[in-house]
């Protein structure tokens, strides 16, 4: 599907406060993160950080990462007041990540749940290997076809997530693939307003411009009380780790 990079700004925004209370998966997939780059050093020069957010990653980065220039990126100019308070010398970059263009070259190059909004993961991989200074690290987290999938089945609404096999074609022009894997995290909730609430929280209802109206809201709860005996929210993160040829 086409992503609306201006709605997935405004969404993101509006969840900033609630954010890293309400991700409990992304934290999960930032730790898994963060320990992948540990296993190859813990010391990079340059850091890139795309889609930086509300400082989730950046505050797991500067805890168990040492550097000496810390880059930071994000949609929303507001993201610079929380990735400052954590790095109070890093450098932001405002705009799309897919088009970054930073004024050196990168020893690490990092993000979280963020890759999946990415219309063309070929060509922005590419970019980022140009950007990467030799033997360069790129390292992000992504989702598997299986994220959300109850949300898929009830609204037909879905990125185009990549499988494990179609990252690691991808990544393999330009990368050696260090590490590479899935899992999956079930969430259960009390009703299905709560679930919705805890997407709103996390942004993640960037895949629907159109305003729910109260009557769509309850036929969605009464469709999931019908299909599931359990409310859950499946994710399907993928944690990768790859260094520049």
């Amino acid at each position: 599907m086409q992503i609306n990079t201006k709605l997935l700004k405004n969404k993101f925004e509006k969840s900033f406060k609630l954010y890293n209370k309400n991700a409990v998966v992304q934290s999960i997939m930032a730790d898994r993160l963060v320990n992948e780059i540990l296993n190859i050093k813990n010391y990079y020069e340059n850091i890139l950080e795309l889609g930086c957010g509300s400082g989730l990653l950046t505050a797991k980065m500067a805890e168990n990462i040492n550097f000496k220039n810390y880059f930071a990126n994000d949609l929303s100019e507001k993201s610079k007041f929380y990735v400052n308070k954590i790095i109070p010398n890093s450098v932001f970059y405002c705009g799309n990540a897919q088009k970054i263009k930073p004024s050196r070259k990168m020893d690490l190059i990092i993000s979280n749940a963020v890759f999946q909004w990415f219309t063309n993961l070929e060509k922005v991989t590419s970019n980022y290997k140009d950007i990467l200074n030799p033997e360069g690290i790129l390292a992000f987290s992504t989702f598997a076809p299986g994220n959300f999938k109850e949300i898929k089945d009830l609204t037909g609404l879905s990125l185009d997530y990549k499988s494990l096999t179609e990252i690691k074609q991808i990544l393999n022009k330009n990368f050696k693939i260090l590490h590479c894997e899935e899992f999956t995290q079930i969430l259960e909730f009390s009703t299905p307003l709560e679930l919705l609430a805890h997407i709103k929280n996390t942004g993640v209802n960037s895949l629907d411009k159109t305003v729910w109206t109260f009557k769509d809201v309850k036929d969605f709860c009464n469709k999931y009380k019908q299909e599931y005996h359990k409310i859950t929210l499946t994710y399907s993160p993928v944690i990768v780790t790859a260094q520049k040829k």
